[in-house]
């Protein structure tokens, strides 16, 4: 029996991932003004690497890992980091910010699904129900107009976002499973160090570093938030939290994502809110509540039942 310290501990810390993440939908847009996607991501990995490399050696930490690990590690940082920034940043060239915010939340849908082909769990009404509704949300998100109303003409930025949210649930259903023995820390290092490693190629084919004079103080403020707390902490406290907890379990928290993009879309961004999108992404939440029902009574367990 995991200790209840112990799960509350994590829950904080898939808590502050959440909100790091949320939070860089935001940074991204702001500095895909000046910056191509994958000059972006080479200086966030580089400068997540970096930082974590430092923090590594701060806390004692050993860069040793075993040798029968190493395939795992690179499947891990090319699903979870390299493909899914990939897909994100080409994304939020296209689409607000916020909108990003709210697909991303219908992650846990394809964390059911996988676990329905693969694990043999059974389908539902209940499931059934929450994934209509949850399906009917993201057509609210992705196909609304500039004025709010439906537009069929589906942005192929909505489509990398949905393939990101397919992406981040086979990454977490694989960092549970193939349970590599090695801390949290020393894992996310070794993949921030392969996606700096898989995204260097293309900065140095497109010259990204020719546009770094472009970036005001502020873009460099976006880059450094992206760097050390996305990609650096956030991934960190995210395998923190899956050592303890279920992959099932730590997806509940992503259900806080599209809120902390909405406010952070607001106040830094001053995009607008469309209503059709927030019912959008109101329905897409009230569905993976429905098919993961489970979660709530885990998260009811975790808040008023105390366990030494």
């Amino acid at each position: 029996m995991i200790p209840y310290k112990m799960k509350l501990a994590s829950s904080l810390y898939a808590t502050m991932s959440i909100t790091f993440w949320g939070v860089s939908f935001v940074s991204t847009k702001a500095v895909l003004d000046k910056l191509d996607p994958f000059t972006l991501l080479v200086l966030r990995f580089g400068i997540g690497s970096l930082f974590l490399f430092v923090l590594m050696i701060a806390l004692g930490e050993k860069l040793r890992i075993p040798l029968s690990y190493i395939p795992h590690l690179i499947v891990l940082g090319i699903l979870g980091v390299f493909i899914h920034q990939v897909f994100q940043a080409t994304a939020l060239m296209t689409i607000d910010a916020s909108s990003a915010g709210w697909l991303i939340s219908f992650s846990p849908i394809f964390t059911v699904i996988l676990a329905m082909l693969f694990l043999h769990e059974k389908m539902t009404f209940r499931k059934a129900i929450g994934m209509t509704v949850a399906v009917f949300g993201v057509l609210m998100v992705t196909t609304k107009g500039t004025g709010g109303s439906f537009n069929l003409s589906l942005n192929i930025g909505y489509l990398l976002m949905i393939l990101s949210t397919l992406n981040w649930a086979v990454y977490s259903v694989l960092l549970k499973k193939l349970s590599v023995p090695i801390p949290p820390l020393v894992l996310t290092f070794y993949m921030s160090t392969i996606g700096f490693i898989l995204t260097t190629p293309f900065i140095i084919r497109n010259k990204g570093w020719t546009k770094l004079t472009l970036l005001s103080i502020s873009e460099w403020s976006h880059l450094l938030f992206l760097g050390i707390f996305v990609s650096g902490v956030a991934y960190w406290y995210w395998a923190k939290a899956l050592d303890v907890l279920d992959a099932s379990q730590v997806s509940v928290f992503l259900y806080l994502e599209p809120i902390a993009t909405l406010i952070a879309a607001v106040l830094l961004l001053n995009e607008k809110i469309f209503i059709i999108s927030v019912l959008g992404g109101l329905m897409i939440i009230v569905g993976v509540i429905l098919v993961n029902g489970q979660l709530l009574m885990f998260v009811h367990r975790l808040m008023w039942k105390n366990k030494s």
